[in-house]
């Protein structure tokens, strides 16, 4: 091999490079001898020393061959012998600074081919502190470039550059560079800058850095597209760890994290307000001050439904200790609180309950009235058609008239033990992943199937995830499931006893957040199972399926019948991106969607509530000629207490009022159910505001000559 490379023809000798470069990665220690020779080789190239015509491409000596002979050397550990390293450090150094931009495109590609190759291998070596730092400017330089594939390049080498010792405070310099780049039209771009942020944080940055990513999350929800579903989640996950690792004080701690759930509910995990609730009980210095602005959160007058959840756990817990001040009364903080039960999802109704009861406990002496409402509530859902909200509803009633003794029930939770957060553990596993395992397990993904299915793998002892207060359901003749909502009280052979919440420690299967509540079960994500190809269906569309998609939803003859008003569902959809489309006591049909100018972009969460499959499962979407839509495969069975994502694109052509209509149909035991749901997709969902100032509208509006300058008409939606 050392005699080959000896070779003064270049050809022959890019062939022995490429052998070479096989050989050292298998088994570097054979081959010391050679390394000398690549040195040499890299010289001969960087002074043009000798080099036919044939192979300059574009006035860079053979390219091709500088790229193999780096990447050789870069699988010895280190070069010993100083006369080498200094040389070959004078050819790197000598690349470093005769690369420049031009216009031509491939001699642009091949330059930099060479350059990015040298700076892995100035890496590799462990250069001067003055080299790596002339290393970080020229990367710094080719952020700010307009070429998508060099600032790419530039971020990723940057992030590997962390790894290199004494650069941090250098790659710190470029900070609102890096920040700017988290708005890029291209989302690959994002990511590398997102990850570069994440790793060059610490406690002197980290307050500018999460700051900067609340607002980023509030632009990425005002401005870009469908696609980035992933990516807000993932800045949701990583602004929540760097707020935890490096808060400089707790209060600055809880804002971020209020922020973080009021700007981007939907992509706020539950792992998140887990981690905020572990994090407040275990704090009593943070408790106080996380009750005021829970309380101030729900002054508002729309929040999501993940601040809900918080506030009114923090509350049920913490409220006591706001006083008796005007406006922080019991009875004033329950007021708010239950404004917001009708606008909210079942899950959560539970966890409101839990905080009536709480409040209760905590009043004391005992407001006779506020005792009424609270009572009147409870007798309400006594008889609500869900079992764990019935369960809870008549147990706290009747703890809630035991008097002194409700003190010792519904005590403050004890402090979680220490353990590492969830969020960090999670966030250490994505990052095992290299990009071309995330690229391989994509490609497998899509190969079986795009619906993810989420299956029970909770403990046989009962153990449940979420850090919420309530009551463990007992197993009776009615009940064919068990409640995976949080739990504070355990019955046990007619006991009651008070246990400790743990937050589940694998990572959350739903990191879009969970429609179906008590579906969202503990576990990794499993395997999509195969299905029928003929159920999916593919860009449809066309006048012969009009009239069955214009037609009436008529209502399904079926001993199984719907609960609630579909009709009530399907409109209530019209109006905000997520709710529960259709359920009876065998499923539940839910819906999150995200809309960008004329493109739509659904998740349909389809949830078994029971503990035997569901089989013979068929979806079909049969849109409007104005409608084109694709609708991911659905399995052909959902296991037991599972829950199957499916994505589905709508496209809309033109204006029209009429709605799509998905077929759906299962078999449970003897029982078949077909049912045919209005999607919402109707014309407001498409609509986007236009911010136009009145200085700007007038004087357009006045210039407009010539009647009708006003037409009005009024059509009817439904």
């Amino acid at each position: 091999m050392a005699q080959l490379l000896d070779e003064r023809d270049l050809g022959v000798l890019t062939s022995s490079m490429s052998l070479l470069v096989a050989l050292v990665s298998n088994n570097h220690e054979a081959y010391w001898s050679c390394l000398p020779k690549c040195v040499k080789t890299l010289e001969r190239l960087a002074r043009n020393q000798d080099i036919p015509q044939e192979y300059t491409y574009y006035g860079i000596p053979s390219p091709w061959l500088q790229v193999k002979t780096m990447r050789a050397l870069q699988y010895f550990p280190t070069v010993e012998d100083p006369n080498t390293r200094r040389s070959l450090f004078e050819v790197l150094q000598r690349i470093l600074m005769g690369t420049d931009d031009v216009k031509n495109v491939n001699k642009n590609n091949a330059s930099h081919a060479v350059l990015f190759e040298a700076l892995a291998l100035v890496m590799h070596l462990d250069a001067e502190k003055e080299m790596m730092s002339q290393c970080v400017a020229l990367l710094g330089k080719f952020i700010a470039v307009r070429e998508p594939n060099i600032r790419y390049l530039g971020l990723e080498n940057m992030t590997r550059m962390l790894m290199v010792t004494d650069v941090e405070d250098i790659i710190k310099r470029y900070q609102a560079q890096i920040i700017a780049t988290l708005k890029d039209p291209d989302i690959s771009i994002r990511r590398r800058a997102l990850d570069l942020l994440y790793g060059m944080c610490d406690v002197s940055n980290a307050k500018d850095i999460v700051e900067e990513l609340l607002q980023v999350q509030m632009t990425y929800k005002l401005y870009l597209s469908t696609a980035d579903f992933a990516m807000r989640e993932e800045l949701s996950l990583k602004a929540a760890i760097l707020a935890e690792k490096f808060a400089p004080d707790l209060s600055w701690y809880a804002d971020v994290i209020l922020q973080l759930i009021d700007k981007a509910g939907d992509f706020v995990s539950d792992d998140i307000w887990f981690r905020v609730v572990q994090f407040v009980t275990n704090n009593e210095d943070l408790q106080l001050y996380a009750a005021m602005k829970a309380r101030e959160y729900l002054d508002k007058h729309a929040i999501h439904e993940t601040m809900v959840k918080v506030s009114a756990y923090i509350l049920g817990e913490y409220s006591h200790l706001l006083g008796r001040r005007p406006g922080w009364s019991p009875r004033e903080i329950f007021n708010i609180i239950h404004e917001k039960l009708p606008t909210v999802s079942t899950p959560t109704i539970s966890i409101l309950l839990s905080t009536y009861a709480k409040i209760l406990m905590h009043t004391q002496p005992p407001d006779e009235e506020l005792q009424k409402q609270i009572w009147e509530i409870f007798r309400k859902y006594e008889s609500c058609i869900d079992a764990e909200i019935q369960q809870r509803a008549v147990e706290y009633l009747a703890l809630s008239m035991k008097g002194a003794a409700l003190m010792d029930i519904l005590a403050e939770m004890p402090k979680f033990p220490e353990r590492q957060s969830s969020l960090i553990r999670k966030a250490e596993d994505s990052e095992a992943d290299t990009a071309e395992q995330s690229a391989i397990k994509l490609r497998a993904q899509q190969q079986t199937s795009n619906a993810l299915v989420l299956t029970d793998q909770r403990p046989a002892n009962g153990t449940q995830p979420a850090p919420q207060l309530g009551l463990v359901k007992v197993p009776t003749t009615t009940s064919t499931d068990e409640s995976t909502s949080g739990q504070g009280l355990a019955h046990e052979n007619g006991t009651v006893a008070v246990v400790d919440p743990q937050p589940h420690s694998g990572p959350s299967p739903d990191l879009l957040g969970d429609l179906l509540g008590p579906l969202a079960i503990e576990g990794p994500p499993g395997t999509a199972p195969q299905s029928d190809p003929s159920v999916a269906s593919g860009l449809e569309g066309g006048p012969n399926q009009d009239a069955l998609a214009l037609a009436p939803v008529e209502d399904q003859t079926s001993t199984i019948q719907p609960i609630g008003d579909i009709g009530e569902k399907f409109r209530a959809l019209c109006l905000k991106d997520s709710g529960v489309l259709y359920e009876d006591v065998n499923i539940q049909i839910g819906i999150k969607a995200d809309w960008r100018g004329h493109h739509g972009r659904f998740i349909l969460f389809l949830g078994n509530k029971n503990t035997a499959p569901l089989v013979s499962v068929q979806a079909l979407i049969l849109p409007p000629s104005h409608l084109k839509t694709q609708l991911s495969l659905v399995p052909e069975t959902i296991p037991p207490r599972a829950q199957v994502q499916c994505p589905l694109e709508v496209v809309n052509l033109q204006p029209s009022r009429d709605s799509a209509v998905l077929v759906f149909s299962y078999k449970f035991g003897t029982n078949v159910v077909n049912v045919k749901l209005r999607l919402p997709a109707v014309l407001n969902m498409f609509l986007q505001p236009i911010i136009v100032s009145p200085e700007e509208f007038f004087p357009q509006w006045r210039s407009l000559s010539g009647p009708p300058l006003k037409l009005q008409e009024v059509v009817c939606a439904f």
